[in-house]
């Protein structure tokens, strides 16, 4: 590769970068689980310990595993190096945001038809499969996922409009 490409390559958040903002990250989720670990009680009851008392010594231990992270990873001078280029985020970034979008829409349309369109995305865009190819199999595998789940094991799965239409 040449110095100029691998110089255009090069550019991207560093490890300290990237270490500090996961151990901030950490932090701030530890610091939320002891605020809802004390307003559900952290002290001992009659019956034994509260609702909170187990997560907010997790949480306790999550923050200060947080803390001697960030500390560490700021005193180290030797973390500066590149921790991935842009074009490898991209490409991280590329799966991310579609799962998380499919999450996210699952209370509204169901698990079955969230599937299908997540399937077909991906065979679509990542794969560049061809519509009559991946098709059956976006509408297939939400299919057997709902005879498996539905039918034999009878563990309900978040449904949606479509399927309430059709009685399900």
């Amino acid at each position: 590769m040449s110095d100029h490409m691998q110089g255009a390559d090069s550019a991207g958040p560093s490890h300290r970068a990237v270490e500090t903002g996961v151990g901030i990250a950490m932090a701030v989720f530890a610091l939320v689980v002891i605020a809802g670990s004390i307003k559900a009680g952290i002290g001992w009851g009659s019956e034994g310990p509260k609702a909170g008392f187990f997560p907010f010594y997790v949480g306790l231990v999550v923050l200060a595993c947080s803390i001697v992270n960030i500390v560490q990873v700021r005193i180290e001078r030797t973390r500066g190096d590149l921790f991935a280029n842009w074009g490898q985020l991209r490409q991280v970034m590329a799966v991310v945001i579609p799962s998380a979008i499919y999450v996210a829409v699952i209370p509204w349309t169901g698990i079955y038809i969230a599937s299908a369109v997540l399937i077909a995305f991906f065979m679509r865009r990542l794969g560049n499969y061809a519509w009559s190819f991946l098709s059956p199999i976006a509408i297939g595998v939400p299919l057997i996922f709902f005879i498996v789940f539905e039918r034999w094991f009878l563990v309900p799965l978040p449904k949606g409009p479509v399927e309430a239409w059709l009685g399900y």
